[in-house]
């Protein structure tokens, strides 16, 4: 067995969702939860297909995102794994629903991070065995530091 990293693309101001499946209805599926869930968002979503023809599925309502989201599954490579390729709204708002897909095995991160999977490899294929989201951190935080996350919380609108 090998192990190698994959970096992933996540453009800039977007999110990233990174997950097992195990169905090829995964990408009409997610594409409704994403939909239903973050009316105005953008997105792309790719799914690789384990079995069969053995594709790359695309879905999504931005040509842009379907594009980064296929590279990513294509560079994965990686069976029944999908990306989501997320602009104008924070997974958070979808994470559940995606969770609850009937087709969901796994979600490895949500982030929009830089980010890398980890990825062996043997005879018979791919797999993902872990992801290693953004940079460590650099201390505990302050008192001004709390007082700032609660802040932006509020900003938002995750918090009142």
């Amino acid at each position: 067995m090998e192990l190698s990293n994959v970096r992933l693309t996540i453009p800039v101001d977007a999110n990233i969702i990174v997950g097992q499946s195990h169905f090829i209805k995964t990408v009409e599926d997610l594409y409704e939860i994403l939909a239903a869930g973050c009316p105005g968002a953008r997105f792309g979503i790719a799914f690789c297909e384990a079995s069969g023809p053995r594709l790359v599925r695309v879905e999504g309502n931005d040509a842009g995102l379907r594009e980064v989201a296929a590279k990513n599954a294509e560079a994965l490579g990686a069976g029944h794994t999908f990306v989501v390729i997320l602009e104008g709204a924070f997974p958070i708002s979808v994470l559940n629903a995606v969770k609850h897909c009937p087709e969901v095995c796994h979600i490895f991160c949500a982030t929009a991070n830089p980010l890398e999977v980890i990825v062996a490899e043997t005879e018979q294929g791919r797999g993902v065995v872990g992801v290693i989201d953004g940079l460590p951190p650099r201390g505990v935080e302050t008192g001004s530091d709390e007082a700032a996350r609660k802040e932006f919380l509020r900003k938002i609108g995750y918090k009142r």
